[in-house]
């Protein structure tokens, strides 16, 4: 769990775009984030596998 002052460090928006990166909103992690569902891998597998994101399902071929 990262620490909560970096967590709000990260929602401040910065002084210049290039300054800006992402970290999960739900836990705080900055590696494997998925832009696309705008959190970390970790808790998109969490949530997916409950069905809170839509439009998600476990692929079975």
């Amino acid at each position: 769990m990262a620490r909560l002052a970096l967590r709000l460090k990260a929602a401040v928006q910065p002084k210049f775009s290039a300054r800006r990166y992402n970290r999960c909103p739900v836990c705080g992690r900055v590696r494997g984030f998925l832009r696309r569902f705008q959190m970390c891998r970790i808790c998109f597998r969490f949530l997916s596998l409950k069905g809170e994101i839509p439009g998600v399902r476990k692929a079975s071929w």
